[in-house]
């Protein structure tokens, strides 16, 4: 047992020489590593030591390279916005007229370059292309103004009337060959134009401006004047555009007749021409709002769009002549001397300028048109006070009427008809009426109408009782004013009048027509009625007179002498007043025709009467017909010739 365990000693002591003899060789070669990266690490520090003035000055190449770099690629910069300075330069000198829109591109790449040399810092030559660029671009802005000009100019043409025409709705426009206005100015009934229904037609047409310059066109216009707005040059383009199309919008006025006339040229005029002028006028004024200023504000606008105020100003400029041309003839007749006849005109004006008002509103907006809207109101108003000038002087007028005109057949009287006529033609008037009353009085226009055509017919009667009294007989007094009493109360029933007036006035002069009625069948007619009646026919001395055949009982105690004396003069006077009232004149057969059987019915039972009762103490003698000259058939048939109005020659025949 000692044996074995001896033996593992030996072998455990040789396993741990080995292991020794390891650790001592590991050792040696651990030192060895050592000691070579020792002398590793010595040699990389001298290696680095050695390398490191290389490294700079590769760093320092690398940095030059992209210096050279940089400062190529800002050569090339420059060079290239030098290269499209030359580019702009030659277009720019070549003139804009052939390639317009080149024209504007090279101004754009020229004003680039002017804002790129202006950037560069430490570039010498700057100051000298900005110089030379400026001077260029100078005289391109010279260029476009000249062809901006040149354009406006060549497409700027003045509107022919008939061009103008067409525009107009097919309800308003000229017969062909007519002269430029809506109406025939002779036509002495214009006023019933002016109805309800025409004043709601002309809230219902639709105008359509004309095309002043083609539309194509506008664009190149916009951009020119663009090109001048950003160079500084506002003012001349002002200029060039109020010089070219102010004056081709006159001419387009004048071409349509429009005229410049003064208070003292209106003066001049006779009424049928100033009649006529003033229907023109109305016209003119509704074709240049609604067209030539309409297309003139679609023209600034679109050449002028984005420029801030300077269409508006642009377009009071332009419309500045022509509108004072249209207005000062307006303010013309407002101002001239009042007279009746000029009221519907003035009326006809007043309501051309409330119609346009919107219009001239709307066109002429903005702090530029303030002149123009304020005269444009201005004359509106200055017509409605004329206008109300007018009313009071016609009313004064119809009352001291003091024309000398002789009627003498008792027939309506020439101021009756033309006060009439007058009156109706207000009611044609009614909405224009409405607007000047609510503009002077506050009110609507029923009660206002109604007191001044009130007042109008009670001025016009007494003016008629007046003109009445210069007739020497009675009877045709009364004649007269139931004839123009009778035809004021005919006209008021069959006119809008009869509304405002009432039926209360209308039955009150019916009455006052048949009081002057029987005012003349008493005046005229009681002398010769007197004739056959039996006061005074029985004799005072008994039968002398009384006919010796024994007459009926009914001419008991009549004298033959006074009988023949009462048929004789019953003759003379029947002959006469046929005579003379076949000349009178009972205008309306309606009235004639009453008026005569009003007569009849009472002349002829009486001289039938008569006739029967005394025409046995004359019919036995000699030359009976001689005093019973007509039967009551002659009697009826010669009242049917009465008022006719024959002159004298007929009656005679």
């Amino acid at each position: 047992m000692r044996i074995a365990v001896s033996g593992g000693d030996d072998l455990l002591s040789d396993k741990a020489a080995k292991m020794r003899e390891s650790l001592q060789k590991s050792q040696t070669i651990t030192d060895n590593v050592v000691s070579i990266l020792g002398s590793f690490d010595h040699r990389l520090s001298t290696l680095e030591t050695a390398m490191r003035p290389t490294q700079i000055r590769t760093h320092s190449i690398r940095k030059a390279h992209e210096n050279i770099d940089k400062t190529l690629k800002a050569a090339e910069v420059i060079l290239a916005h030098f290269d499209q300075f030359r580019q702009a330069e030659a277009k720019i000198l070549k003139g804009p007229h052939e390639d317009l829109e080149n024209y504007l591109q090279a101004i754009a790449k020229l004003r680039s370059n002017i804002q790129f040399f202006g950037s560069i810092k430490g570039f010498k030559s700057s100051d000298g292309v900005i110089n030379h660029a400026n001077n260029l671009l100078a005289k391109a802005i010279s260029k476009l103004e000249d062809e901006f000009k040149q354009l406006l100019s060549s497409y700027s043409k003045a509107v022919e009337p008939e061009r103008l025409f067409d525009c107009l709705p097919n309800s308003m426009r000229p017969a062909s060959g007519s002269p430029a206005h809506e109406h025939d100015p002779s036509d002495k009934n214009h006023s019933n134009h002016h109805s309800e229904a025409h004043n709601n037609i002309v809230d219902d047409v639709v105008y359509t401006p004309p095309a002043l310059i083609p539309p194509r066109v506008l664009p190149l216009l916009h951009n020119l004047a663009q090109q001048m707005i950003d160079a500084g040059h506002r003012q001349q383009l002002l200029k060039i555009y109020r010089d070219t199309r102010s004056n081709v919008l006159e001419e387009s006025l004048q071409k349509l007749g429009v005229e410049k006339l003064n208070k003292d040229d209106v003066q001049k005029l006779q009424w049928e021409v100033l009649e006529a002028k003033i229907g023109n006028w109305i016209h003119f004024m509704r074709i240049a709002v609604k067209l030539l200023f309409a297309g003139e504000k679609k023209v600034c606008d679109e050449i002028f769009e984005g420029f801030g105020s300077l269409s508006e100003q642009c377009f009071a400029e332009v419309t500045t002549n022509s509108v004072s041309m249209l207005l000062s003839f307006g303010e013309a007749i407002a101002k001239s001397k009042r007279s009746p006849e000029k009221l519907f005109v003035l009326l006809d004006m007043y309501e051309i300028m409330q119609e346009l008002h919107s219009e001239i509103e709307t066109l002429f907006k903005g702090k530029a048109c303030t002149e123009i809207r304020e005269a444009a109101i201005g004359l509106t108003k200055q017509l409605a006070q004329t206008a109300q000038e007018t009313f009071g002087d016609f009313e004064e007028a119809v009352e001291k009427d003091a024309t000398k005109t002789a009627v003498t057949d008792g027939t309506v009287h020439p101021l009756t008809s033309y006060v009439i006529n007058y009156v109706k033609f207000l009611f044609d008037y009614r909405s224009t009426l409405k607007q000047l009353f609510q503009e002077f009085e506050g009110t609507e226009d029923s009660p206002q109408l109604a007191s001044l055509t009130m007042r109008i017919m009670q001025a016009l009667q007494t003016n008629l009782d007046g003109k009445s009294k210069q007739y020497k007989d009675l009877a045709l007094t009364h004649l007269f004013l139931m004839n123009n009493i009778h035809y004021i109360v005919r006209s008021v029933r069959r006119s809008e009048a009869k509304d405002l007036l009432g039926d209360d006035w209308v039955q009150r002069h019916r009455r006052i027509v048949q009081q002057h009625a029987n005012q003349y069948k008493r005046n005229a007619w009681a002398k010769i009625l007197q004739c056959l009646s039996i006061q005074g026919l029985t004799s005072s001395g008994g039968g002398s007179g009384t006919a010796g055949d024994g007459g009926s009982g009914s001419s008991s105690g009549a004298s033959r002498a006074v009988v023949k004396d009462r048929f004789k003069t019953f003759n003379i006077m029947f002959e006469e007043l046929h005579q003379k009232q076949s000349q009178w004149t009972v205008p309306d057969s309606e009235l004639r025709e009453s008026l005569r059987l009003a007569v009849a019915e009472v002349l002829l039972p009486a001289y039938r009467s008569f006739v029967k009762r005394f025409g046995s103490l004359v019919e036995s003698g000699k030359s009976a017909q001689k005093y019973i000259k007509y039967t009551g058939e002659d009697l009826d048939r010669m009242l049917g010739e009465f008022f006719e109005g024959k002159n004298t020659n007929e009656t005679k025949r």
